[in-house]
């Protein structure tokens, strides 16, 4: 092979490096920390961060032996009584919960901060379909910006090294 023709291949490889990371990639869950603690409004806490979709995780971070979080269906929540939790999480500093379903969970602390506003109520929703695509007159170059700005870095790079192959020709 001559070094023309490997340059050549090194750069075709470079450009299809480059395609691949300009994909769109898999849509990720969201990781939502929420630092539960007493004399916290969480009613306005849910406004800013939503919205919550499912496969979403909350994180939860307490002090140990201050507070808990106990997930209890609907009127739990309401009454602030933790007699009948669906879970109750109350080891350690942090909990870890994934919203695996499209419905409104519901969680409390069981220390009598609940009354005082230490209490969540997430609604999730299914992640919205992906926006449609431009108009065929437009597309074209919506793609290229849309390329452009997400990897731009990248495209930096790998025109360098072309033209660094190129001039070694």
């Amino acid at each position: 092979m001559t070094t023309r023709t490997s340059m050549a291949a090194a750069a075709a490889a470079l450009l299809a490096l480059a395609a691949c990371l300009a994909l769109p990639s898999g849509a990720a869950a969201n990781k939502i920390t929420i630092n539960w603690k007493p004399n916290t409004n969480y009613s306005d806490w849910v406004t800013q961060h939503s919205p919550f979709y499912k496969d979403d995780w909350l994180v939860f971070y307490y002090t140990a032996g201050q507070a808990d979080v106990v997930q209890v269906d609907e009127t739990g929540y309401n009454k602030c009584d933790a007699s009948n939790p669906i879970y109750n999480y109350s080891k350690g500093r942090s909990f870890a919960f994934q919203l695996n379903e499209t419905k409104t969970y519901y969680f409390i602390c069981s220390y009598g901060y609940c009354f005082g506003g230490m209490r969540l109520a997430i609604k999730t929703e299914k992640l919205p379909p992906p926006s449609p695509p431009p108009s065929a007159s437009h597309k074209s170059a919506a793609v290229a910006a849309a390329f452009a700005r997400s990897h731009a870095a990248v495209l930096y790079a790998a025109v360098a090294v072309l033209a660094a192959l190129l001039r070694m020709v």
